[in-house]
């Protein structure tokens, strides 16, 4: 399977990112994990300011696309070549290493990394060790 791998796009998206990351740690003093953004949403405990914040955050996340197709005059292309069994399986096992792992690849990749968490680096580094050994195997020993 061959990629189109866009540098300027892909540049621009990561800075994108990084200043979501630091304006809302800057602004609030929360972390942009994604994991954690939206159980604060839908937890009982969190105060309305954290609700309404992780809910901002969140939405934005979902409109990204909308906002792409009027920019752009057409939706983002993603081609996932799997079945929605497998798919759903995989998404059931990420939730289930945020939860483990006391956050997602956001949180610890993004945020967690540049603060110098080792917890993060060491999780981040685990995220992408499993992603490369998946890869290799789903590719080259399986033939998916």
């Amino acid at each position: 399977m061959e990629t189109e791998f866009t540098p300027w796009l892909s540049l621009f998206g990561g800075m994108m990112i990084g200043a979501a990351a630091v304006l809302l740690m800057a602004t609030n003093g929360r972390i942009a994990g994604i994991s954690g953004l939206t159980s604060r949403v839908f937890a009982r405990s969190t105060d309305g300011e954290a609700r309404g914040v992780s809910a901002l955050f969140v939405l934005g996340l979902l409109l990204a696309a909308p906002l792409w197709l009027i920019v752009s005059g057409a939706w983002p292309q993603q081609w996932v070549p799997s079945s929605p069994v497998l798919m759903a399986v995989a998404g059931a096992l990420v939730g289930f290493g945020a939860v483990f792992g006391n956050g997602c690849t956001s949180g610890h990749g993004v945020c967690g990394i540049s603060r110098g968490s080792m917890r993060s680096i060491v999780a981040t580094t685990t995220f992408m060790a499993t992603a490369i050994a998946t890869v290799l195997v789903t590719r080259h020993v399986i033939g998916a």
